[in-house]
């Protein structure tokens, strides 16, 4: 059964800040391939923790792969059961194929600049 995972995105690219990100791109994954599914909005959404984790949740997201991620959204998203890689960068179907041949790996990085959205 495939894996349907979401990596923030600005067009084709990563987009580097996962709580500004308008767009989600999908991409289902099986026998170590990625193919493109579709496009989640997320206008409105912006630094919404539970509205996003809800958005992910509704559409099947198993797995999250992003650049930068505030610790708070990290926590939301796990609590919720989704998985979470940090730290990718460059086109998203880079990540997602990485992703799917097993060589991506999450840094671990956490945005610390965001910790109260007023």
């Amino acid at each position: 059964m495939a894996k349907k995972i979401a990596i923030p995105s600005n067009g084709d690219l990563i987009d580097a800040h996962f709580g500004r990100a308008q767009a989600y791109t999908v991409f289902e994954i099986e026998n170590k391939t990625a193919r493109k599914v579709e496009i989640l909005s997320s206008i409105g959404l912006e630094h919404q923790h539970a509205g996003l984790t809800s958005l992910f949740k509704e559409n099947g997201i198993e797995l999250l792969v992003c650049g930068g991620i505030g610790g708070g959204m990290i926590e939301n998203l796990k609590r919720a059961g989704l998985e979470v890689i940090t730290g990718a960068s460059g086109k998203t179907i880079d990540a997602a194929q990485n992703y799917a041949e097993g060589t991506l790996v999450s840094t671990g990085s956490i945005c610390q600049e965001h910790h109260d959205h007023h």
